[in-house]
């Protein structure tokens, strides 16, 4: 059994004793970070191994975004990638091997917000997102085949169904659920014909989410949630999925991120 789990930390250093308590509930194999919020010069490489997770890939950008990934087991082929010609700390990969099992490549992804304005043509930083994921799509489909084990994580910033906003309609118009969104989401699935584990155990008509507004002090009694966060896994995997869930109560602790982590198991 394979314990992964992906979590925007919102700053590593800000939420260190967070990271230690979810580790100690929850002792996943790999974590996958995003928005950790500091160059790996800063990186808190002593307090991870503390925690038994001795592999580390780090792609730090200074006091914004910034992607890792922490395993227990060993780490190949560590890859920081650049995504529309830009080296901002949004996409790192690695190869992890498993004690008994078959490598598996691990990704965790950032994606761009994209601004306000829900039009590419008028907005830059939208464009900006859209491309983004076009090139991941590029990359997986050119890097990759159905019969590879790969597991994508992370902070898409977009909420393909409707059960994954607390009110579809309303939010159609709101960037992270447009149709431009969806589109490109779904174009970056068919790259590799991902299977979206949390949705292969949760029906995809029961709403699930993953991110809430720091505006909300009681966000789990106003549910005025977003799924933002995701683990898919290739085809080669989709059959060893075993279970899937959103840590909600991570959401709770203080100074909290405005994510919940994501966790998903997999047979091996």
């Amino acid at each position: 059994m394979i314990l992964i789990i992906s979590w925007n930390i919102n700053s590593i250093r800000k939420r260190i004793t967070h990271l230690e308590r979810m580790m100690d509930a929850y002792a996943p194999d790999v974590v996958c970070l995003q928005e950790t919020k500091t160059h790996d010069a800063t990186f808190p490489f002593d307090d991870v191994k503390r925690m038994g997770f001795e592999h580390i890939a780090t792609y730090g950008y200074g006091g914004y975004n910034g992607v890792a990934i922490l395993s227990r087991y060993p780490l190949s082929d560590i890859q920081c990638h650049e995504r529309r010609k830009k080296n901002d700390g949004r996409h790192i990969s690695a190869v992890m091997t498993p004690e008994n099992g078959a490598p598996v490549s691990v990704h965790s992804i950032y994606v761009p917000a994209g601004g306000e304005a829900p039009d590419p043509r008028i907005n830059d930083k939208f464009a900006d997102k859209l491309a983004f994921i076009d090139c991941c799509a590029d990359y997986f489909a050119g890097h990759h085949g159905f019969r590879d084990a790969v597991v994508l994580t992370g902070d898409l910033n977009i909420a393909p169904l409707p059960s994954d906003v607390w009110d579809h309609h309303k939010m159609q118009k709101r960037i992270g659920h447009t149709d431009h969104d969806i589109a490109a989401l779904d174009r970056l699935r068919r790259s590799l014909n991902w299977t979206d584990a949390v949705r292969e155990i949760i029906s995809p008509d029961d709403p699930v989410f993953t991110w809430w507004s720091y505006r909300q002090s009681e966000f789990k009694v106003d549910s005025k949630g977003w799924r933002l966060d995701h683990i898919w896994v290739s085809p080669g995997l989709k059959d060893n999925i075993e279970s899937a869930e959103v840590l909600v109560d991570v959401r709770h602790w203080t100074p909290a991120s405005d994510h919940a982590p994501v966790l998903v198991k997999l047979k091996t």
